[in-house]
Parts: structure tokens; C-alpha cells; sequence
């Protein structure tokens, strides 16, 4: 009795199993998902001035969002900025969220950055130090959003995305004049903050 109940519970499992692999199998054709894609259009930096303790830059980012998608769309919520140099945060700011068409470029601009900020204890900034004599400075941008997702009359439950641009360089303004970012090799990677997708009506 025990070996039969466990036969038919096995049997259940690997039938909704086979049931879900044909069901993504058939979203897949249908559908054809493509994750969205994000690029750096330009990036300026006005103002940078380091302490020992304390920080202030001020940029100008614009960034182009992409769905490649024909029957998918995608819902952001507001989208949080940093910008690094190294291990060190730079700049703060936000995208307002929005919503994603299909086959839709959207271009995103906004104003990064930090108004004589304390500088962390601890925090190592030798490197910025050097990045200010050589007047070269080494960046990474870093968004993250929670982000549904439709497809006909179907939406996803807010999944957590992280994209992060590397590869940009820029140099540190003298005087009024701003300077702006090479961005010709910036590769920007999108990764979802969570495996699992529920699906609901």
C-alpha cells in the first residue's frame, strides 16, 4: 500500500512536471522572449571635488532601453542609479519608472550625484586620490528596479533586475567645462535578482 501510494505520487510529480516543460516549451514558440537591453547614450561629469572626508560630483547620464520583444512588454518601477570608481559610490540618483512597449527604444536621462557627502570610515580611497592626479577615472554604473512582466493577458509578479555597465572611462573637469565618458566599449549586463517566475492572470 505504502509502494503504491508512493508509485502514484511520483507519477503526479513527473506528470505537472512534464505538463510545465510543454506549457514553457509552448510560451517559448509562441512568444520568443528576449530579455530587455540597456546602453550608456553619454555620460558627463560637471563638477569633482574629493576630500579626505568628504565628496562632491555632479553628472549628466543618459541611457537608452531597448525591448526587442513584439508580444512582450515590461513595467519598471523607479529605477535607483549609482555610479562607482572601484569600490566607491560616486553619484546617486533614479530613473522614473515606466512602461516598456513592444519594440519600443525608450531614452532615459537623469542628474547623478553627491553634495559634499561624508566619505565612510574605512573606506579606501587612494585610488580615487590617484584617478584625480592622473585626471583619468575609471567608472561603473550599476541600476537596479523591480520590473513586471506582460505577455498577452498574462503578467508576472515584480522580479528584481540588476544591470551593470562597465568599460567607461572619463577625465575630471577643470574648471566650468564638463567633461564627457568614452562609452564606445561599455558593455551593459542585464541579470534577474531571482530564479523563480510566478505567473498570474
Amino acid at each position: 500500500c505504502c509502494c503504491s501510494c508512493c508509485l502514484w505520487i511520483t507519477t503526479a510529480i513527473l506528470l505537472v512536471l512534464l505538463i510545465a516543460a510543454a506549457a514553457g516549451a509552448v510560451f517559448y514558440v509562441f512568444y520568443r522572449p528576449h530579455r530587455p537591453s540597456f546602453s550608456v547614450n553619454s555620460l558627463q561629469l560637471s563638477r569633482f571635488n574629493l576630500t579626505d572626508t568628504s565628496l562632491t560630483t555632479a553628472f549628466n547620464f543618459s541611457l537608452t532601453a531597448r525591448n526587442p520583444n513584439k508580444k512582450i512588454e515590461f513595467y519598471y518601477d523607479q529605477i535607483s542609479v549609482k555610479i562607482l570608481s572601484g569600490d566607491v559610490v560616486i553619484g546617486d540618483g533614479s530613473f522614473a519608472g515606466f512602461t516598456h512597449g513592444k519594440k519600443n527604444v525608450t531614452t532615459l536621462r537623469t542628474v547623478i550625484s553627491r553634495s559634499n557627502d561624508p566619505i565612510p570610515a574605512g573606506t579606501d580611497i587612494s585610488p580615487l586620490k590617484s584617478s584625480l592626479k592622473s585626471k583619468n577615472l575609471p567608472l561603473k554604473i550599476q541600476l537596479e528596479t523591480k520590473v513586471k512582466v506582460k505577455a498577452w493577458k498574462i503578467k508576472t509578479n515584480k522580479i528584481e533586475i540588476r544591470v551593470t555597465c562597465n568599460g567607461i572611462k572619463i577625465s575630471i573637469p577643470s574648471g566650468k567645462t564638463a567633461t564627457l565618458a568614452s562609452t564606445s566599449n561599455v558593455n551593459c549586463k542585464v541579470d534577474p535578482r531571482v530564479k523563480i517566475i510566478k505567473w498570474t492572470v
